[in-house]
């Protein structure tokens, strides 16, 4: 399935959906981002996914990123909630989600390097090189929060 996503574009088309997901900020101890390359709009972006019924949010961060990437995680701490009606993502199938999105801080516990039918690309990524990535203003503004080392309270917007 592919998607559009829009940001602040008045030629949006108006949501009709809502669904919980989570992102993670993973980085390893050479302090490098783990990021995917997506199959649906073929942006960088963190790892991440919608949650499901009978998990706990926590769960979630962990089967979305070994689902993802290969790689095994702990949740660390809450970096943000991003719920802003200005950003939605429209499917070839006609929904058209309003972003609703908590992103945590996870350390990486295993596991390998992998692809999915979700990624079709997944490395460790310097933040010095994040310039350099076509990553949407969303997923970039997580990334700023999540690396962030001086910031007490989670972002809330």
């Amino acid at each position: 399935m592919s998607r559009v996503d829009y940001f602040h574009d008045p030629a949006a088309p108006p949501a009709n959906s809502v669904v919980p997901s989570v992102t993670a900020v993973v980085t390893d101890v050479d302090g490098r981002l783990l990021l995917i390359h997506k199959t649906d709009n073929n942006l960088w972006a963190l790892p991440g996914g919608g949650h499901d019924i009978g998990e706990s949010v926590a769960d979630t961060v962990v089967r979305e990123v070994r689902e993802e990437t290969g790689i095994d995680v702990e949740v660390a701490s809450v970096v943000g909630l991003y719920t802003d009606p200005g950003h939605v993502m429209a499917y070839d199938d006609g929904e058209v989600r309003q972003q609703f999105s908590i992103c945590f801080r996870a350390r990486p516990v295993g596991g390998d390097l992998r692809t999915s039918s979700e990624s079709k690309e997944v490395r460790w990524v310097n933040p010095a090189d994040l310039d350099d990535l076509d990553i949407h203003p969303s997923m970039r503004l997580r990334i700023k929060h999540g690396l962030a080392s001086d910031r007490a309270e989670p972002y809330i917007g």
